[in-house]
């Protein structure tokens, strides 16, 4: 496997186009804005005009875009990956996206003689720049192992999660344990400005403790510094955990947490949707 194709160049996908390159692949790269993607050009990515031209003469094609639309846009468009790829190719959606839909795209793919896997990430914007995403695999495990070198370009800590679908379902869990331990981060930085505390001297009390936790250590300065630009977007969040709630439902559970912390993210969204995740404590002010 030499040539992999990439649509999806954006904060994560940026970084992921680059740490392929520095493992020695040949990049193939759509955007919907060139001007966006200049940068990787230059470092040596070769810009396709569509995602067809993209995924026609590549091993593998990856796909990091925003919305489950999105992905269903890219792969089944008339000039869409699953009708433009030659047989054979892996093709591997790392959005996170609709387990139904991931499960759909890999049977379409079976049909079509491509071999599709669903692969999200965490590990959100600095995980992508320093190769060290989380990647929960799901589809046949003979092709999860043909695109393990693939994936320790971009990542360090790689699973096997099951068929087709299991590495979104694996991605909605852990939006649902992100969702209940960041608002309670938000919760107690909140109480704690109430009492006058100094909050500096908070962080450094708890995170090391049983409170600790990733995101008291990625979001902790930034609320206190005022800090809301995006690692990782909260109108992507609210669609993750959207997502959430409706598979959740689907096995007849009712997640109380996720559900009340998704009403908090939405009363917020118009407003602060294209700023990061850690805006929620402009919920609690």
């Amino acid at each position: 496997m030499k040539k992999i194709g990439f649509v999806g160049v954006g904060i994560m996908g940026k970084s992921m186009v680059r740490n392929l390159m520095k493992a020695g692949y040949e990049l193939h790269i759509y955007a919907r804005t060139k001007s966006k993607v200049e940068d990787v050009i230059s470092e040596g990515a070769v810009y396709h005009d569509t995602v067809g031209e993209c995924a026609s003469d590549v091993d593998v094609m990856i796909s990091i875009v925003g919305y489950p639309k999105d992905v269903e846009e890219v792969y089944f468009g008339e000039k869409g990956i699953l009708n433009s790829a030659k047989e054979g190719t892996y093709v591997i959606d790392m959005t996170t996206s609709s387990p139904k839909l991931a499960k759909k795209i890999y049977d379409a793919a079976k049909e079509k003689g491509l071999h599709a896997m669903d692969a999200p990430v965490t590990g959100g914007d600095t995980g992508a720049k320093n190769g060290t995403l989380s990647i929960l695999v799901g589809g046949d495990k003979e092709d999860y192992e043909a695109c393990h070198k693939v994936f320790e370009a971009m990542g360090t800590n790689i699973n096997y999660e099951g068929g087709p679908g299991c590495g979104q379902h694996t991605k909605m869990a852990n939006q649902i344990m992100i969702a209940g331990t960041l608002s309670g981060v938000c919760e107690a930085m909140r109480y704690a400005e109430a009492q006058g505390l100094d909050l500096h001297t908070l962080l450094d009390s708890v995170a090391t403790g049983a409170a600790g936790s990733k995101q008291l250590d990625a979001f902790g300065k930034k609320i206190i510094d005022g800090d809301f630009a995006p690692g990782f977007f909260m109108k992507h969040f609210i669609k993750d955990m959207n997502l959430a709630v409706e598979e959740a439902e689907s096995k007849g559970l009712d997640l109380k947490i996720l559900k009340q912390v998704l009403e908090n993210y939405r009363t917020l969204e118009e407003a602060y949707g294209d700023l990061g995740t850690q805006t929620l404590i402009k919920f609690y002010r």
